[in-house]
């Protein structure tokens, strides 16, 4: 049975702990954030998912310099059980892994659920939120079996009586379309927006000489585009000048040596994310990227700065049979929005 709390405990100001779990270095980066702006507690404990180079990099870098009351819990290969150790408030970025999903359906101890920033899902997470047919909260592109669908439908009608509740808050960065942002309101979910507030007070350490920066997609890795396509247009844009190329992680090492082989592109490792790492572009530089959820995230934090950040929409004939129809259409409706 859920736990039930009267809703205006739930109000601003924060207080008390919260518990957060995290897969990926933008999940990390989005639970300092929320902690910066008062949303999880006055201590925020973050427990990160083992395993995964990328977020063991980005974490040594906020230990560093994280805000007072946020500290790092040691790495794990499950989140914890949402009010187990006392907590007010649970926060995910993934509402669409199962792992999470059987927490969520657990007993909710704790007075709100947070989602934060996880890309382009967080989006489409609240479309299926507002959606008024129960949908399956499993990821695009999986192919699940019935009882994954199954739990993702009851994951569904959880954060719905979350929101209706008034115990769901959704914390992104993300410009969310005024329709789906009105329902999400008026189902009674909370939603905040940020501009990367704490990033901002934080040194730009990393300084990048390159004119062109461009910010690596995972489409090509994940089957969905031609890689040869996608390699020349890489390699037109290192013909026009010098270009620093930050791969996404998913990109294969054979694939970021052969660019870096061919002269003209400076292919930077893993390590942080992207919006961590070029805060320090200034006026006359250019950031590239095919549709991705770096382009709006780098537009706020470099909008002020006069660095232009440019979206490429993916070419018809770049596409492989294993990107759907609906998946090109949401790609290619998220880039014209995002660049708008």
């Amino acid at each position: 049975m859920t736990a039930r709390f009267d809703v205006a405990a739930v109000a601003r100001p924060r207080f008390g702990h919260a518990e957060v779990w995290v897969e990926s270095p933008l999940q990390m980066l989005s639970a300092v954030e929320a902690h910066g702006a008062g949303l999880l507690g006055s201590t925020s404990r973050i427990h990160p998912r083992g395993g995964t180079t990328m977020l063991d990099a980005t974490l040594q870098t906020l230990m560093a310099q994280a805000p007072e009351g946020v500290e790092f819990a040691p790495s794990s290969t499950a989140p914890p059980a949402p009010g187990s150790t006392g907590a007010q408030r649970w926060a995910t970025g993934d509402a669409f892994s199962g792992r999470v999903q059987r927490a969520l359906l657990g007993y909710l101890a704790v007075r709100e659920i947070v989602v934060i920033d996880d890309g382009m899902a967080t989006l489409g997470l609240l479309d299926a939120l507002v959606s008024d047919e129960p949908t399956a909260l499993v990821r695009p592109r999986s192919t699940p079996g019935t009882a994954r669908r199954a739990l993702g439908v009851a994951c569904w009608f959880r954060l719905r009586a979350l929101a209706r509740a008034g115990r769901l808050l959704v914390f992104t960065g993300l410009p969310v379309p005024a329709d789906t942002a009105r329902k999400f309101r008026e189902l009674g979910g909370h939603l905040e927006h940020h501009g990367f507030e704490w990033l901002n007070t934080q040194p730009a350490t990393e300084r990048i000489a390159e004119p062109t920066v461009v910010v690596g997609s995972a489409l090509a890795a994940d089957g969905l585009i031609d890689a040869e396509q996608y390699f020349h247009w890489l390699r037109a844009l290192a013909d026009e000048g010098p270009l620093a190329y930050f791969p996404h992680r998913r990109e294969s090492g054979a694939f970021l040596d052969r660019l870096a082989a061919q002269g003209g592109a400076t292919v930077h490792a893993h390590t942080i994310p992207v919006e961590m790492r070029l805060r320090s572009l200034r006026r006359g530089q250019i950031v590239r990227a095919l549709p991705s959820t770096a382009l709006p995230s780098l537009r706020l934090l470099l909008g002020s700065n006069g660095v232009r950040v440019l979206g490429q929409d993916v070419p018809e004939h770049w596409w492989k049979p294993a990107a759907s129809p609906a998946l090109r259409a949401h790609l290619s409706s998220s880039l014209e929005f995002f660049t708008t």
